[in-house]
């Protein structure tokens, strides 16, 4: 008999525990996209890394900018911008750099104190902010020059309250500021559209029973 009909005549075996291609497909797991672990209202947005400076004059009015640019375009707030990412700037490295571009005024670490790290998420629908917030012990001498981010003016703290400032700042920042600017405290914001600001401290330091 040819091998050719041999071979045809022979019924395939199957082996135990072995699984088609077919079958093996049937045993993956579906795949999940990260998307589908976040709760209802949440979706991605990116993450941005700032720092805010409180700078004051000798009088101890606070610097304020009248921003040009988005966010807050319009709006009263204390000096800061964005860390350099690519090059590992931390924040108090983008403090020092943000004062010196901004103002002219040139800082080392130790005038500056580190006391709030604010967590602002879905901020105006649009992404999420970590704000490191720094108050500045040395005294500017005269007011800056404005700049392309917009014009600046010094205000007491009675004063800020009446401006056009960021709803958070309103709402809690300068709350933050008034109470803790001395102390360090880790701030959570929820910022969702649709929905009233919600604040809550997760950490600070010293505690209030350590006082």
């Amino acid at each position: 008999m040819p091998i050719s009909r041999i071979a045809t005549g022979i019924k395939r075996i199957p082996v135990i525990g072995a699984t088609s291609s077919r079958q093996r497909r049937q045993f993956r797991l579906p795949r999940t996209s990260s998307s589908s672990l976040l709760a209802p209202h949440q979706t991605f947005m990116q993450y941005k890394i700032s720092v805010l400076i409180f700078l004051k004059d000798r009088s101890g009015r606070f610097l304020m900018l009248q921003r040009a640019k988005a966010p807050n375009n319009g709006l009263w707030s204390p000096i800061g911008g964005k860390l350099e990412m690519p090059t590992g700037e931390s924040p108090f490295e983008c403090a020092i750099r943000e004062a010196e571009e901004e103002t002219g005024i040139q800082l080392e670490n130790k005038d500056l104190h580190l006391f709030c790290m604010a967590a602002e998420k879905a901020y105006e629908g649009k992404g999420h902010w970590l704000m490191f917030l720094f108050e500045c012990s040395k005294p500017l001498e005269a007011l800056p020059a404005d700049i392309d981010e917009g014009k600046f003016a010094f205000y007491t703290r009675e004063e800020i309250d009446t401006l056009a400032i960021p709803e958070t700042d309103r709402e809690g920042l300068w709350d933050i500021y008034d109470k803790y600017h001395d102390r360090f405290v880790a701030l959570k914001v929820d910022c969702l559209p649709g929905k009233p600001l919600q604040f809550e401290i997760e950490g600070l330091i010293p505690t209030e029973n350590s006082e």
